[in-house]
């Protein structure tokens, strides 16, 4: 999708207001041909498509930021379709409408490496030596993969054996080798992260592990994304949550988010040596060697630098109705309805 054509004059034209349903111009086998904001889009079927017409008339897409009312919704027949919130994934395992899909989809925690105390490496490593990540899959119940590392499983470049492991002792040693000692002197820390059920699932495990495991306290702050996201450009926090899913299935992808002049670095960290293994990687076509750029950028970036604190990979846990067919499913979370076929009577 990051390649596919937009009408610059119709962007230039009504600025933010380009993707109303009245302005936007597409070339899919949908039109937008409702957009109410914050409750639902309707899709409709572009007449002018070259594909020729789509199985289904209309596809309606409500915007449920309450995952147990979606679920209720779908159970009540108001929904084809629904997300599950983790803790009711194990109760529809066995249910032939439930579908998980692993994701190339990472979620990770930013340190802002001008901020005390993230500005020391020594305390970004101990930070990261006090989470165990294999505990977070056991509270999202979904099957998500536990990592230290950043490119994703099923992608070239995987390697899990890159990043910091677990390792509370070790963490406690560097933190006072940082003048820490036995938390003493350590500053407040915020952990800030947009609002949703499962980010403060995994923020409150994390705060939990870190008092457990380097007897640390940390506050937590949940904001709205508009909000969260206007933080992050003016005022970043200490430390705080994102995430990154494949715009395109290859590594480049994920490892130039955070070069030095990418919208998408939060943290404050550059390093011309990435930088330019990034640069180069691009453009090898040799296997191998590429693989290789990947694996000593990737060391820079979580093992040397520490700029960030990869948690998990993400995997999408679905109801769906048996009388759905032909809906098409993928690793980058594309919902493809072209051919999609609804078998009702």
């Amino acid at each position: 999708m990051v390649t596919f054509p937009l009408r610059r004059d119709l962007i230039e034209k009504y600025g933010e207001r380009w993707t109303d349903p009245e302005n936007i111009v597409t070339n899919g086998p949908f039109k937008l041909a409702e957009w109410r904001h914050e409750y639902q889009l309707t899709l409709k079927v572009n007449k002018g498509y070259y594909g020729g017409k789509p199985e289904v008339a209309m596809v309606k897409m409500f915007i449920v930021n309450e995952r147990n009312t979606a679920l209720t919704l779908y159970e009540t027949g108001d929904l084809d379709i629904v997300n599950l919130p983790p803790e009711a994934i194990p109760s529809y395992r066995e249910n032939n409408e439930y579908r998980k899909i692993p994701l190339l989809r990472g979620y990770y925690y930013g340190f802002n490496v001008h901020k005390k105390p993230f500005d020391d490496v020594k305390v970004r490593k101990a930070f990261s030596m006090a989470i165990n990540k294999e505990e977070l899959p056991r509270i999202l119940n979904g099957g998500e993969i536990p990592t230290n590392s950043w490119i994703p499983k099923g992608m070239l470049g995987y390697n899990p054996d890159i990043g910091i492991g677990f390792n509370p002792e070790g963490a406690k040693r560097i933190l006072s080798e940082a003048g820490y000692p036995d938390d003493k002197g350590f500053p407040s820390i915020t952990l800030v992260f947009n609002t949703d059920p499962v980010n403060s699932l995994i923020a409150e495990n994390i705060q939990s592990q870190l008092k457990r495991n380097i007897h640390m306290d940390i506050k937590l702050d949940n904001q709205e994304w508009k909000v969260f996201l206007k933080r992050l450009k003016t005022d970043t926090p200490a430390i705080f949550r994102l995430g990154w899913g494949a715009d395109y299935p290859d590594p480049d992808n994920f490892m130039t988010l955070f070069t030095a002049d990418s919208g998408n670095n939060n943290t404050g960290w550059s390093n011309a040596k990435y930088d330019s293994l990034i640069d180069m990687a691009r453009g090898e076509i040799e296997r191998g060697k590429r693989i290789g750029m990947y694996d000593e950028a990737q060391r820079i970036l979580l093992e040397d630098d520490i700029a960030i604190m990869p948690l998990f990979f993400a995997a999408q846990n679905l109801l769906i109705k048996p009388y759905v067919s032909r809906l098409r499913l993928d690793a980058m979370e594309l919902l493809y309805l072209k051919n999609l076929r609804i078998e009702k009577e």
